[in-house]
């Protein structure tokens, strides 16, 4: 039976990328080695990671003045290289939810953060709005999209000071005006790649301001310099992005790739906005298009492990959501078919007919 793999992520990949880095794990170009073994500083990967890093210009048309890195670490480690390189006496986050409240917790590590807007108070429902961005601190950090919760700004803001945005799992799935950044970074493992990658885009004049001294390994600088190569980078995973980057690139790029996101997130949300038995959780306006969470209605509320287990007898699988909302979360990333999502739409709808 065919999966359709809804997971957060680790999550779905291209086919062909998945494909790729099975036949170089077995044999990189016919060279008799796999791509688990060969040297970092071989021709072979060197082509690999500029190829990967050309790329990701291009679909993301970043302008000069930027750096792309890979790194190890996750996004995780970005919620303190951001502040060890840019936080000097004050920061301010918007807190939309787990995510964003860890990398809050991080900076306040290195000097004070104001936190301008947070929707806690509806356990992250929403995305804040109507905040202003304070001009006597060194950065502005946002989290683009909840994953958690289903939320998502699809909007580059003005900011009077660098905004920094954890992009892991939105990033490639719209437009964006990297210019209006001063750092977007994120975990490969929605989007990208495989876990085990981390993708920073910096721009280079915000650097070297802070008053500490950084080590190397959580200087951007270094990194920059050295070509994502200071220290042995995560190989294999980066050969993915890179087979995921030309497979989006095949396919139109990032217009056209938003504009498929668009209609299966749609298609999506008008299933459960017209049913009876499912409800959304995310106020209308801040809805995720990669993210989409939803419950059961209260009639219904002792069915939701019946609905996963029916469900995966279609093929569906990973949409159990995450244990602070309950319910389900079906993540629709790039590589997500509209297929699937009708298949997923289909096994609401019959569950419902059953049931309801």
């Amino acid at each position: 039976m065919k999966k359709h793999n809804f997971n957060a992520g680790p999550s779905i990949l291209p086919q062909v990328a998945i494909e790729n880095t099975a036949k170089a794990i077995l044999d990189l170009n016919g060279s008799g080695l796999s791509l688990l073994e060969i040297s970092h500083r071989s021709k072979d990967f060197q082509a690999v990671i500029d190829e990967a890093m050309a790329l990701l210009k291009e679909l993301l048309e970043i302008p000069e003045g930027y750096h792309v890195l890979f790194l190890g670490g996750g996004a995780s480690m970005q919620f303190c290289m951001v502040p060890f390189n840019l936080l000097n006496k004050k920061a301010a986050y918007l807190e939309t939810g787990v995510w964003a409240k860890k990398a809050i917790k991080e900076a306040k590590l290195f000097g004070q953060v104001d936190i301008v807007a947070s929707s806690s108070d509806k356990n992250f429902s929403y995305y804040p709005k109507d905040f202003v961005i304070p001009t006597d601190v060194d950065y502005f950090h946002i989290t683009t999209n909840n994953t958690i919760y289903g939320t998502e700004i699809r909007k580059d803001l003005d900011s009077p000071v660098p905004l920094v945005a954890d992009m892991s799992s939105d990033i490639l799935s719209r437009k964006v005006d990297v210019s209006k950044y001063g750092i977007i970074y994120g975990g490969a493992q929605k989007n990208l790649g495989p876990a085990g990658v981390t993708f920073v885009i910096v721009r280079d004049d915000i650097l070297g301001k802070v008053d500490r001294a950084i080590p190397s390994m959580l200087d951007y600088r270094v990194h920059a310099q050295n070509g994502s190569m200071f220290n042995t980078p995560p190989v294999m995973p980066i050969f993915t992005v890179r087979e995921t980057l030309k497979w989006l690139k095949g396919i139109g790029g990032v217009t056209a790739v938003e504009a498929r996101n668009i209609e299966k997130a749609n298609v999506l949300y008008d299933a459960i906005d017209s049913s009876k038995m499912f409800v959304g959780t995310a106020a209308e306006d801040s809805r995720s298009l990669m993210n989409i969470c939803f419950v059961m209605n209260e009639n219904y509320k002792d069915k939701d492990e019946a609905f996963i287990e029916f469900a995966k007898t279609r093929g569906v699988v990973g949409i159990k959501g995450h244990r602070s909302v309950g319910g389900f979360r079906a993540s629709v990333y790039n590589a997500m078919p509209l297929d699937s999502v009708k298949v997923l739409v289909e096994a609401m709808k019959a569950f419902e007919n059953i049931n309801g």
